[in-house]
């Protein structure tokens, strides 16, 4: 199967790839076509804001958790019938991991496995020519990385943008369009990053205006016409075995990260899968067979959280006889007790010792290769899950539980015990992408 794409990548966070990438796919839409889209590396929020700007499911390729038969069929189910794939790059264009280069989690590894040309954002704002020297080094430095053209964002006058394409089209990159600085072309951010599209007020008309921003300052037949043909046969699309039969996951404002190429792969392989709010006081449906708290921002919502008794005498109820996993903030409401921002703790469902706290803050990012300590509904004794943890909590007290695995880093560091296991319950930090195949 040969379908066409592109890659939206700038040299760092915060240059315009995630305005460009959210407003191509919305104007590309408009115009007609079938978008796809997919985000490279771990990332929940900006996949569900391409989800809203294209009306398709957006799903995450990560080239260090993910092995390239899994990434092949991922690509191709996100480009299922679609005139466009859209692929949004994390970070810098070649920001990774270290190690393998084809293997880093880099959007650049991404873009050389699946043959993706580059449409490099560069922000232009205090600079002219020496805008070209910049798209130069991104042109030498990989020669299996294919810069198509380039987008110049915050253009600052006629003459700026004159000087700034002049420049670049004088070393053989086409200049796609050019975005002048506009405060009102927004998205609303917190601590984690944007903040969710589902909590996002008026996010169609948001994307709306996006779209007319680009298709205003952007040439969307030239941008089109640089996408190109590439492989990605179905291989498989698997990351993790389903954890039961009938799975009940918690989602709403306070539980809503869950990688959609892991529900998707649950479904296929026969999983149903079932939802409830524990701030609608839902408890787990009692015929599930398993029930998963992912991450998200229960933190936001603790004391919410911590009144809603019949979510948590229903969840101690499930977790009597069937298994329970929670990952990052639904590790936290497994805990003993949650301090909120504003320093008041508030009692969770105690069904681990743990206790957490979002008033002493501390940023933890970073790739994770996590070894089960036992068996569980994951996974058997020694099994290997990859992923990664984003986080500003920290622990209180672990309390007396035996760990839920051993974990290490990117960088080699010596694995360490990560999470808390209790009976049938287990939960961690850690964000589970794909379980690793010998």
């Amino acid at each position: 199967m040969s379908s066409r794409g592109l890659l939206i990548a700038a040299p760092r966070s915060g240059g315009g790839k995630t305005t460009v990438a959210l407003g191509l796919m919305r104007a590309l839409r408009e115009k007609g076509l079938r978008v796809g889209a997919v985000k490279s590396g771990p990332d929940y929020i900006d996949s569900a804001f391409h989800s809203a700007a294209t009306g398709r499911a957006s799903l995450n390729l990560d080239t260090w958790a993910m092995d390239k038969p899994l990434i092949a069929g991922l690509a191709a189910t996100a480009a299922e019938d679609a005139d466009l794939l859209i692929a949004e790059a994390s970070m810098g264009l070649f920001d990774g991991a270290p190690g393998d280069k084809d293997r880093n989690g880099s959007s650049a590894a991404l873009a050389r496995q699946l043959g993706l040309p580059v449409v490099l954002v560069l922000d232009v704002s205090g600079q002219a020519q020496t805008v070209a020297a910049l798209a130069k080094g991104f042109v030498d430095y990989d020669a299996r990385v294919k810069i198509a053209g380039v987008i110049l964002n915050k253009v600052g006058s006629d003459r700026h943008i004159r000087l700034t394409k002049a420049a670049v089209e004088e070393i053989g990159l086409p200049v796609f369009g050019a975005l002048p600085r506009d405060p009102k072309v927004t998205l609303p951010e917190r601590h984690l990053g944007l903040v969710q599209a589902a909590d996002t007020a008026d996010l169609d008309a948001r994307l709306d205006a996006l779209a007319a921003f680009i298709a205003a300052h952007v040439d969307l037949d030239a941008v089109q016409a640089a996408a190109r043909e590439f492989g990605a046969a179905p291989a498989r699309t698997d990351a993790l075995r389903p954890p039961g039969q009938r799975i009940a996951l918690a989602r709403d404002a306070a539980f809503s990260f869950i990688y959609p190429h892991l529900l998707q792969g649950w479904r296929r392989a026969g999983a149903d899968i079932s939802f409830f709010s524990p701030l609608q006081d839902e408890a787990p449906p009692e015929e599930a067979d398993f029930c998963w708290l992912p991450g998200g921002y229960p933190e936001l919502h603790a004391g919410r959280l911590a009144e809603a008794r019949n979510f948590l005498d229903g969840l101690n109820k499930f977790a009597a006889d069937k298994p329970v996993h929670g990952e990052c903030g639904g590790y936290m409401v497994l805990g003993e007790t949650l301090v909120d921002a504003a320093g008041v703790g508030h009692a969770m469902s105690g069904l681990l010792s743990v206790s957490t706290n979002f008033a002493k803050r501390k940023m933890t990012l970073g790739y994770r290769r996590a070894v089960l300590a036992e068996a569980c509904a994951l996974g058997a004794r020694g099994d290997i899950l990859l992923g990664h943890e984003f986080h500003y909590a920290t622990v209180d007290s672990p309390g007396g539980d035996p760990e839920f695995a051993l974990a290490g880093d990117a960088y080699g560091t010596a694995p360490k015990p990560v999470g808390s296991r209790r009976g049938r319950v287990t939960g961690s930090f850690f964000h589970v992408i794909a379980a690793e195949r010998g």
